[in-house]
């Protein structure tokens, strides 16, 4: 935050406009509507935190900028997150200045959202109020006229999700562009002590701070000892060094008068409450301490046996589609190096995560629905007393089920928390949640090495043994978070109680839910897929080369003339298995055997294993690469799962059982493969010791589980 930017670019001639209010208060959805489908996503100016921006074309203004600000319930910042939005607003820290800043506020409960219309004021910020979710507050929402008079800015009444309003507030922002007055107003008074206070301050502001009273004030109540802020001068902390009570006096001062402000002059313009009568009829049922779970976990079942039964029929198709066009290039390139690059490379491994995407898609929408319809700020509500009972605050349980989409963006959602302890603990047990990259390894385990049948008739095994993989990546982060806060000192400290703003319920807005799912669908397709298509093209390299072996154990053109026709293919067969042992990729995994065989895993899963360490999801790209290599006895197209179920042992015993699964299921369930998690941890952290810690610690519990499973199975005689 320690510099001011204005840069001289063709863009920044362009006017821009930032969007800011409360977390569910509609913002989301008028930035849609406003940039329509010209958004773009990119990261804040040296933050690796995302930003969406857009380009809206105004009446007498042309195109326009449209900034959408993370949302926040105040200026007030004590961690790197909240700073976000008032470097945003400011034009801080190489960011450009808005010239005009879009406030949504909720209709029904418009006097807590106008505290941040509050603070924007007082630092003389080119306001505009959209009065949101009036649909729902009907004859409870103020009148718009009548609260800008009081704000001392304009405010527009807006039904973004039906187009209500719109229009009045594209006009309302032109004319607040053409009109570039900033004047700071205050609704309140301060002291003739705080004045002095703020006096005192002001004269250690960076110079490339706006010098102003609210600056001043933003500086005393958000720098402290043990805040997070960056960017912030040594000259200033000192200055503001002050004594607790004396800290908490200014803030009482400071939000006690925009309260009583907001009491006597906004709360008079509201009719009567809004009726949430609907809303608290559900909620005694959906946040009821044993109903509310029970519910909860039905629906986890229904949504991953939807998962794992609804997308099945797609898969088989995507299966059979790469399984074909593999056989076309094969046979126009015959015994080429090209042929077998495209096919077995290319095509086996990208084509082995592609047939999953449909799985992927309707993650990513379910969630959109439960998060779009207010269900899931209930859950965290929820979970707070199991959270709490594991030492967890309650705000971890969104970047925990954040997890089961991408470790990566749930870890950067951590920053939600104020303490840094309470974030390196939940960055230390978000990987155990089932990420949507292991949703591929689980479906070829379970649909390759597990009967498709029912249990008492009714529930189908498959699907209950993802839902089980599921719960079981949720309790063993739960347990790994009780366990670490009591063994690691660092992660030692008393509790903070939760507090949740409950949005009201509100029907899932589908061309929302349908973006986002675009937009998260997209970034897999695009980050894993090029992953995919390199790891594939490396480990086809490994494993097709060299292309003779150095020592062959027979003279194999010979064997093949010497035998019948008919059984020249079982020796084409042991031929090319022994090849694929000397290639480059089979020599890493015979080194790496000894370790995994007591875990019941052969070499071919070890060549996997590797190539997983990259991105768990490459885990079935590099066995679609190793069974690509393989020519089946039969001469036809045969798919990878089914090619696993055939995989037979020297004694003609199957290879992978049931058994094998379970522990090649708890070993991706627990081990944290995917380095791109271990490197948002780095960053976030600042530090090397978490990410080599996380990495230690989860494949040391990942190869214990996996023995214990498959040696106890084994007693057992399964």
């Amino acid at each position: 935050m320690s510099q001011s930017s204005t840069p001289a670019s063709a863009e920044s001639l362009r006017p821009l406009v930032a969007l800011a209010g409360h977390p569910n208060t509609g913002k989301t959805t008028l930035f849609n509507v406003l940039t329509g489908s010209r958004a773009r996503v990119g990261n804040y100016p040296g933050i690796t935190v995302e930003r969406r921006m857009g380009e809206a074309g105004l009446e007498g203004v042309g195109p326009v900028d449209v900034l959408d600000i993370p949302g926040t319930y105040s200026l007030v910042a004590r961690t790197g997150e909240e700073q976000i939005a008032i470097n945003a607003m400011l034009g801080l820290a190489g960011q450009r200045r808005p010239d005009a800043v879009v406030i949504c506020v909720d209709a029904t409960q418009f006097v807590r959202s106008s505290h941040l219309v509050l603070q924007a004021l007082e630092f003389g910020l080119p306001v505009l109020v959209a009065l949101t979710m009036t649909d729902e507050a009907k004859e409870a929402a103020p009148d718009p006229a009548e609260m800008g008079r009081h704000l001392g800015c304009e405010v527009v009444s807006v039904v973004a999700a039906h187009g209500r309003g719109v229009a009045e507030l594209n006009t309302a922002i032109a004319r607040r562009l053409r009109d570039p007055e900033r004047r700071e107003i205050w609704h309140w008074q301060p002291t003739a002590w705080l004045r002095r206070l703020l006096a005192e301050t002001r004269t250690a502001l960076p110079a490339d701070w706006p010098s102003c009273d609210a600056m001043a004030l933003w500086a005393l109540m958000s720098v402290e000892p043990g805040d997070e802020l960056h960017g912030i001068p040594a000259a200033l902390r000192r200055a503001v060094h002050l004594p607790p009570e004396t800290r908490k006096r200014v803030d009482d001062e400071a939000i006690l008068g925009r309260y009583a402000f907001m009491d006597a002059t906004l709360a008079p313009l509201g009719h009567h409450e809004p009726d949430r009568s609907l809303t608290e009829r559900v909620d005694r049922i959906l946040i009821h301490p044993w109903l509310g779970l029970l519910i909860f976990l039905l629906l986890m079942f229904v949504l991953f046996e939807g998962l794992f039964a609804g997308a099945d029929p797609l898969i088989h198709l995507i299966e059979r589609v790469f399984a074909a066009a593999g056989d076309e290039i094969k046979h126009a390139l015959p015994g080429s190096i090209l042929g077998h690059f495209v096919a077995d490379g290319l095509l086996a491994g990208v084509g082995a995560v592609a047939m999953f995407l449909p799985q992927i898609l309707l993650l990513f929408f379910f969630l959109g629905l439960l998060e779009d319809s207010g269900y899931l700020a209930r859950v965290a509500f929820l979970m707070d007393r199991p959270m709490r009972a594991m030492h967890l605050h309650g705000r971890a349980f969104i970047p925990l089920l954040a997890g089961f989409a991408c470790a990566v963006p749930a870890i950067m959602a951590t920053r939600t928390m104020e303490r840094r302890r309470d974030r390196v603990l939940a960055m230390m047990v978000i990987p155990l949640t089932t990420c949507s990259a292991r949703l591929p390894v689980y479906t070829l385990i379970i649909g390759s090495l597990f009967p498709a049948r029912r249990i008492g008739g009714v529930l189908p095994a498959q699907g209950l043994l993802v839902v089980f993989m599921y719960a079981f990546g949720m309790a063993a982060a739960l347990l790994a978070a009780l366990i670490l806060s009591r063994a690691l000192p660092p992660l030692r400290s008393r509790r903070l109680p939760l507090v949740l703003e409950l949005p009201p319920y509100r029907r899932p807005r589908l061309r929302d839910v349908r973006g986002m799912v675009w937009d998260r669908s997209r970034r897999f397709v695009t980050d894993a897929g090029t992953l995919i298509v390199i790891c594939s093209v490396v480990l086809w390299g490994l494993l097709d080369f060299p292309r003779q072996p150095a020592s062959p154990s027979r003279d194999w053109k010979a064997a093949i003339a010497q035998v019948e026709p008919a059984a020249r293919p079982e020796v084409e067969r042991a031929k090319e298995a022994e090849r694929l042992q000397q290639s480059y990729a089979g020599r890493i995994g015979k080194l790496m055997e000894p370790a995994i065989a007591p875990l019941g895993f052969d070499w071919k899963i070890g060549i996997g294993l590797v190539g997983a360490f990259v991105a768990r999801e490459v885990f079935v790209a590099t066995m679609g690469v190793v069974y690509g290599l393989e020519p089946d006895t039969a001469g036809s197209s045969l798919t990878l799962r089914e090619k696993l179920r055939q995989e037979k042992r020297p004694d003609g015993s199957p290879l992978y059982t049931p058994l094998v699964g379970l522990s090649l299921l708890l070993f991706f369930a627990l081990a944290c493969q995917c380095t791109s998690t271990l490197a948002v941890v780095r960053r976030e952290t600042g530090s090397l010791r978490w990410p080599l810690f996380l990495f230690a610690y989860t494949s040391v519990l990942a190869w214990l589980v996996s023995f214990a499973a498959y040696q106890t199975g084994r007693l057992l005689g399964l």
